[in-house]
């Protein structure tokens, strides 16, 4: 027997947007039909002219536990999913303390979820100096990648890996299929000193494209030598958009994302003091944000992430407007698909675009693309009700986050989330949580 349909007029499927019946049994897809069938005695949810959509894939979330809970925590980052219609995230080997770079770590952060996983969430493991014999062990308990930085991550027992790093590691995790994600800043000279640290121009020049330029040529040659999965994370410079267009071309497999803040807000119009908007890279001026549109258009940046990345208000210089020593991080992650769509619909972009960034692309780099991220049989039955037409202003009290910084706060957007399934229950509705701690963690194995 099938448990339910959802019938509405706008339902994402690959064949574009369209009214359909959706049948959903034991959490799963079993039928996407264009009528109801007459002989079906089951429940109906008739969502009408909302859309009905896959549910959201982030692949880029440091949630920080265990460790440093203070920052945020799987409880607060996972309501503030299923708030936001994300269905499966993907959790950063840092700002977590132990850092994810052991097996040890690793069964550390297993065990911090008890009771607190709201959504699904996989892990990527972390690369680090000398930490090489740990990938395969990694690997065998199910991490779907491996993040490495080729600057200062921000915390000390984190460090970044260099070319030689690179070069013990990429063999080994080329082999197991899985892909190797990179911070992409070399530091090719010393920061720009400066008396005013409260200056936003000031913090962007400290941190030029050339940083991230010179390391992405680098993982580009590195990903052509060892045929290695390759994914540049929270692009902002374009000067490296044509590079990355012409590995693509040459059949490296090498993937992008971007960060909806880099396509939201620019540099121009970010006051002096404010360091919520502080985040490495940083968020770059107007022209070079609108040719990071035109390569999401084109397909050369692949989806978009939010690099979720909050800290304790302290740690953000908020009284001092210090952007030199304020904590690099954008708190985003419930208000992924609103941003996204704000900015997206004032350029003429279709709900469908939207699904290929945020659900389809997503679920392709983390090794699901044959169980999430379409509305489609066979396809686990994480879904999403939001009306695109519909907007909201950023308050405090809507915030589902540990702490209430975000540079969106009173910004109205456009894309209210109404209803988040989760395996074909409903788990949040109309503002209010009905299911937690349904969510499932995400494991993988070698797929080459």
């Amino acid at each position: 027997m099938t448990d339910f349909v959802i019938i509405g007029n706008n339902v994402v499927t690959p064949d574009g947007v369209r009214k359909a019946v959706v049948l959903i049994r034991n959490g799963q897809i079993v039928a996407v039909e264009a009528e109801l069938p007459e002989s079906f005695a089951g429940a109906v949810v008739d969502i009408g002219d909302d859309v009905l959509m896959p549910g959201l894939i982030d692949p880029h979330v440091h949630i920080n536990e265990p460790g440093r809970t203070d920052w945020e925590g799987f409880d607060t980052a996972t309501r503030a999913a299923l708030a936001g219609g994300l269905t499966t995230l993907v959790d950063m080997p840092l700002n977590a303390s132990p850092v994810t770079t052991t097996v040890d770590a690793f069964d550390q952060k297993i065990a911090a979820l008890n009771g607190k996983l709201h959504t699904n969430c996989g892990f990527w493991g972390g690369l680090i100096p000398g930490n090489s014999a740990e990938i395969e062990r990694l690997i065998d308990k199910g991490v779907l990648g491996f993040k490495a930085f080729l600057t200062h991550s921000g915390i000390d027992d984190f460090p970044n890996v260099t070319e030689e790093d690179l070069r013990k590691a990429m063999p080994i995790i080329a082999q197991s299929g899985l892909p190797l994600l990179v911070h992409c800043e070399l530091s090719t000279e010393e920061p720009l000193a400066t008396d005013y640290v409260r200056s936003y121009q000031n913090y962007l020049s400290s941190r030029p494209k050339e940083w991230e330029d010179t390391a992405i040529a680098l993982m580009i040659r590195l990903c052509e030598e060892y045929n290695c999965r390759t994914h540049i994370v929270h692009l902002s410079s374009a000067n490296s958009i044509e590079p990355i267009a012409n590995a693509k071309q040459n059949g490296l497999p090498l993937t992008v994302e971007t960060a909806q803040h880099y396509l939201f807000f620019h540099a121009e119009s970010i006051p002096d003091g404010q360091t919520q908007y502080k985040c490495a890279p940083p968020i770059r001026e107007q022209a070079n944000n609108d040719q990071l549109w035109e390569a999401l258009k084109a397909g050369i940046i692949d989806f978009v992430a939010t690099d979720h990345s909050p800290a304790a208000p302290e740690l953000k210089q908020l009284q001092s407007g210090d952007f030199m020593n304020a904590w690099g991080g954008i708190a985003s992650l419930q208000f992924a698909l609103p941003v996204l769509w704000t900015a997206a619909r004032k350029r003429g972009f279709a709900i469908t675009d939207l699904t290929r960034w945020l659900c389809e692309k997503p679920s392709e780099l983390i090794g699901f693309s044959r169980r999430k991220g379409r509305i489609a049989a066979g396809y686990d039955a994480d879904l999403i009700v939001w009306n695109p037409g519909q907007s909201f202003t950023v308050t405090e009290d809507l915030i589902r986050h540990r702490h209430k910084m975000t540079p969106y706060l009173n910004q109205e957007l456009y894309g209210v989330i109404k209803r988040t399934y989760l395996a074909g229950e409903p788990v949040f509705d109309a503002g209010n949580f009905l299911t937690l701690n349904a969510g499932n963690v995400l494991t993988a194995h070698r797929t080459a």
